[in-house]
């Protein structure tokens, strides 16, 4: 049996195991860009006035993207990328609800 054949096998599991390896590492790495989703999200929602009008949902923003930061540092990435989102998420929503105060009533006819 020549040898290409007697290792085709062999060969096709490693590169899967290293496609997967890829896989995993990319999922792994640190949150950057929800840390960036998160931070621009805050800064929107203080422009729309959150900090008068969402002035909770605001603080739990900022004090998730901290935790995330911390753990970040500890390198713990699974736990800064879940804050990270969770910041964003409550960002958006202080974001909406001090737009919605903002914003004139609805003209009657």
């Amino acid at each position: 049996m020549p040898i290409s054949r007697r290792f085709k096998p062999s060969l096709r599991l490693s590169l899967v195991a290293l496609v997967t390896t890829a896989m995993l590492a990319a999922c792994a790495g640190a949150p950057i860009q929800e840390m960036s989703d998160a931070r621009q999200a805050i800064r929107a929602a203080e422009r729309a006035g959150a900090a008068t009008y969402a002035p909770e949902a605001l603080t739990e923003a900022k004090k998730l993207v901290e935790r995330a930061r911390s753990s970040m540092q500890q390198r713990e990435y699974r736990e800064a990328r879940d804050d990270a989102e969770r910041a964003r998420e409550k960002a958006v929503e202080a974001r909406r609800i001090a737009e919605q105060k903002v914003a004139p009533p609805p003209a009657t006819p």
